[in-house]
């Protein structure tokens, strides 16, 4: 049984009749009642996608699934070719289908995932907890402005803006958290 709190993205569990996958987290919300966790899902057997919100003691069935390792090969439009790193079988998913990882990884990369099968079908990926990525565009960071934690924005080399540390200037690369978006630290080189 899955508990709402450790569903995150990729992660495919059973809804009543429904089979769905978790491609996005939308945030949690907090109020007089329990805590709502908002997610956008797909629903495996139609093809539908919506956005869900699960109360926090919500618990699901959890469904049998293949997972294989590969590594992104290259972009075919809007669709990511995956190899098998052994047998060289390559597997295609729809930029829609990775949800959040597209902004983590590109076919440049050295990063290895696991590809999510349901019935034959590739259905989503697991990321690394952890990815490098490279700063291409953030504004300068303005000196003597540190009280606190200050953060500003910066485009990462997926197009992808995340909150950084006001040290970070462009060229930097930097390690991010897959699961929610957020600075890690600095990368060594």
């Amino acid at each position: 049984m899955l508990v709402t709190s450790q569903l995150k993205v990729g992660v495919v569990f059973k809804s009543g009749n429904d089979i769905l996958v978790v491609q996005r987290m939308l945030g949690q919300k907090g109020g007089r009642g329990a805590l709502v966790t908002k997610l956008r899902v797909k629903n495996l057997l139609t093809g539908q996608t919506m956005d869900l919100g699960l109360d926090a003691g919500e618990k699901f069935n959890e469904v049998d699934l293949d997972k294989l390792k590969m590594k992104l090969s290259y972009l075919d439009g809007d669709n990511y070719v995956f190899m098998e790193q052994s047998t060289y079988e390559q597997y295609e998913l729809s930029k829609e289908d990775m949800g959040d990882a597209v902004n983590y990884m590109t076919p440049d990369d050295d990063i290895e995932v696991e590809v999510t099968f349901y019935e034959g079908k590739p259905v989503g990926i697991e990321l690394p907890i952890a990815v490098e990525r490279e700063i291409t565009y953030c504004e300068p960071g303005i000196k003597g402005d540190t009280s606190g934690k200050s953060m500003k924005p910066a485009t990462l080399d997926t197009g992808f803006v995340v909150n950084v540390p006001l040290f970070c200037d462009i060229g930097t690369r930097i390690k991010l958290d897959t699961r929610d978006g957020t600075f890690i630290e600095r990368a060594n080189k």
